[in-house]
């Protein structure tokens, strides 16, 4: 039995997280859940969102699910994800975006991956305030972590059949910075010559995704333009509650949505647990439970192909209600 850690969160993580538990259950698998509690729930009694315990879980156990973590507003507490993906080296945040079955959306046959760097760029944090009128942000791009995003997109694609790496930049504005990820990027396309290559502007793209998303396949982009682009692609396939995310690094995963903890409906059996669950279906690809995935995904699907759905998508079903009919359907 394999075990992982499971990062229940705040909001309304613990109420999904019981939702993702009891579908993985159902199906068959059996998982040891390392539970721990993190965010704005454990400050008061450890001085922090992040204790040192939920790290060495999943140092240990490689793997995490994680709920969504509330970051604290002016309490000068690093937001939970950064920390994660800084202390764990998570360099590749993995977004794909799929048209879900039943799900209405302006475009059907959505299937786009968006692999972002993780841990430079503007996020890398180096600002200062040079006078009172002007302040200024660093972009941090380095070959180094260029190179391994680049090949991690261009292994994804040949591990999943994927037939195209496209490289999104502003290399011709920025062209030391983003011409360095984009010469990178050419250098790394040479060890792939059965994937095609694909390089376009961010602005240019933004343009095209609103118009004609299904002409792409995997995007891999530098920090900033991947947090922007990941979520106008959730966009495209019905919003954050239904878009799934992944941090990988080299030697630790951790799956988890795309959205917040939405303390406004904690605890009232109204959270949509799809998003977490999808990246749970992710989590079992990474770990070589494929087959689970599978009978997972499609009950997913049949359940919303029925109509049958949260309210956030337009249905009637509690969270609850919801996760029942997907463990029927399985």
């Amino acid at each position: 039995m394999r075990t992982i850690t499971l990062i229940n969160g705040d909001g309304i993580g613990p109420e999904i997280s019981e939702a993702v538990v009891k579908i993985i259950e159902a199906s068959g698998l059996k998982i040891d859940w390392d539970v721990q509690t993190a965010g704005s729930d454990v400050i008061e009694a450890e001085g922090t969102p992040l204790p040192e315990r939920v790290l060495n879980s999943i140092k240990k156990n490689k793997i995490a699910l994680k709920a969504p973590v509330t970051t604290p507003i002016g309490k000068g507490f690093r937001s939970v994800n950064v920390q994660l993906r800084k202390s764990l080296d998570l360099f590749a945040n993995l977004r794909p975006c799929k048209n879900l079955a039943g799900v209405k959306t302006r475009f059907d046959g959505v299937d786009i991956v968006v692999v972002r760097e993780n841990t430079e760029d503007l996020y890398a944090g180096i600002e200062r305030q040079v006078d009172e009128d002007t302040a200024e942000s660093i972009k941090i791009i380095t070959r180094k972590a260029s190179e391994r995003i680049c090949r991690f997109a261009f292994d994804y694609a040949v591990k999943n059949n994927r037939g195209e790496v496209c490289v999104v930049t502003k290399a011709n504005i920025m062209k030391l910075s983003d011409g360095l990820f984009l010469d990178t990027y050419r250098e790394v396309a040479k060890d792939y010559p059965n994937i095609n290559q694909r390089e376009i502007l961010v602005d240019n793209l933004c343009m095209q995704l609103v118009q004609n998303p299904k002409q792409f396949d995997v995007l891999v982009l530098p920090n900033l333009y991947g947090d922007i682009v990941s979520d106008l692609c959730a966009g495209l396939i019905g919003g954050l509650g239904i878009a799934q995310g992944a941090n990988i690094g080299e030697d630790c995963a951790v799956f988890e949505p795309v959205h917040g903890s939405a303390p406004d409906i904690k605890g009232q059996n109204k959270a949509n647990p799809t998003a977490l669950l999808l990246s749970a279906v992710e989590m079992l690809r990474y770990i070589g439970e494929n087959g689970y995935a599978a009978r997972i995904e499609e009950a997913l699907h049949k359940t919303l192909n029925s109509g049958k759905m949260t309210a956030d998508l337009g249905g009637n079903l509690s969270t609850t209600e919801f996760t029942d009919e997907i463990i029927k359907n399985l």
